[in-house]
Formats: structure tokens, sequence, C-alpha cells
């Protein structure tokens, strides 16, 4: 892949093979960053799994305890049409599930999260081929198969975010806009290791083979990770 010439001019002496404590990388990762808006402090964990666990079956959802600079989040509800308004009420951006179910199949996808009640599960499970691949199918282990519309909808307009490991064993999160205070960001970073140990049912200690952080625009910088 080709380089631009700021990557190249600000990874001209940067040692890929140091590692550094959690505090002092996240202070590097911002100083590599060279975008011209404030960007987002990405994770990248490669997390240890069991051969025969397939690796996209790792997935979960967290809510940092620091936002910064929340984006929209589009919020769709798939339930029966008695709970239509209770959704809409909520906050939810698009109800009514037949049209919603049509809409997708037709390859219209407005949406960055969709939540559903378990009763209706059973009917939008042929929206597995087109929602799936994008990690937008309604599942009970983030939290987005629920009776509690409410808080769910609350929950992801606030900054909840989903994450899934990827077919090569990584997790990837963001956690926090780059103008966060060191300290917080810190913080949002251990809470985001201790989600994806939560789904991977280890300890970080043994479950964590590499983490990386790196801003939206910039190398990437290894961490040895501690809670120390």
């Amino acid at each position: 892949m080709k380089r631009g010439k700021k990557h190249i001019k600000i990874t001209k002496d940067l040692d890929r093979n140091k590692s550094y404590s959690l505090l002092d990388g996240i202070k590097k990762a911002k100083s590599l960053s060279y975008s011209k808006f404030v960007g987002t402090l990405e994770l990248h964990a490669d997390v240890k799994l069991p051969k025969d666990k397939d690796p996209k079956s790792v997935k979960g959802a967290v809510s940092l305890p620091h936002a910064s600079a929340v984006k929209e989040v589009k919020v769709a509800v798939f339930a029966t049409p008695d709970r239509d308004e209770e959704a809409k009420n909520a906050g939810a951006d698009i109800v009514g599930m037949d049209k919603l179910m049509k809409d997708i199949k037709e390859g219209k996808i407005e949406f960055d999260i969709a939540i559903a009640t378990p009763s209706v599960m059973p009917k939008i499970a042929v929206l597995g081929k087109e929602l799936g691949p994008k990690g937008l199918m309604p599942n009970p282990k983030n939290g987005t198969v629920t009776e509690d519309l409410a808080s769910a909808i609350s929950e992801y307009k606030k900054g909840k975010q989903t994450f899934v490991c990827d077919a090569s064993g990584v997790i990837h999160m963001n956690v926090g806009k780059l103008d966060l205070e060191d300290e917080k960001l810190v913080e949002n970073i251990h809470t985001a290791i201790d989600a994806i140990s939560d789904v991977v049912g280890k300890p970080h200690e043994q479950m964590l083979q590499r983490l990386h952080l790196a801003p939206t625009m910039g190398p990437s910088v290894k961490i040895n990770y501690s809670r120390e």
C-alpha cells in the first residue's frame, strides 16, 4: 500500500518494535496523529482463542466511561406494531418492522444499530445475509435483543458501541477522541479490555496476545498492557 508524504515523514524515526506503557503509548499515539481534524484513538487487540472457536462468534458491546463528541447514531427497532410508539418515544429513528424488513431486502440500510425484541427474532432471521456481514444483526450478547427497548436505545444513543472479532482474531474499537485527557483515555481502555475479557471468558493476561493503539490518521504503537 502506497503511503502519503505525511505518513512517511511522521514514521521516519519511529521504532516499530518498541513497546510502550499504556500512558506513554497514548501520548505517543497522539503525537503521531497528522489529521487536520480531531482524530479518534483506535484500539486493536489481538486475542488468543481456542482453535475450535470461530473468531467472528466473539462479539459484545461496551459503554465507555468518558465519551467525547459522540456522533449521531441512527437506531432501528424491530418489534411488534404495538411497541412501535414506545420505541419511537424512547428515541428510535426507524420503526415499523414490515417496511424495515422490505427496505433491508432492497439494500436500503439506513441505520447504525438494530435493536429487536425477542419475540420477533424468528421472523427477522431471514435478514442474516444482509445484516450479518455488516455486524448489524440484533444479538443478545451486545444487548440488542431485549424487552427493555428504552434502556437499549438510550445506551446506544449515548455512545455504547458494539465490537466483533475479525477473521484474523483481532478486535478493533474506538476508545475516545484524541482531545480527551490521557487519564480518561486510560480509563476507557481499561473498560474496553474488561469488556473483551468478558466475552472471551479469560482475564487479559491469558487472552491478550498483542495490543496496539493508533490515531485515525497515523501509525500504530505497540502497548505493553498492564492495569498498574
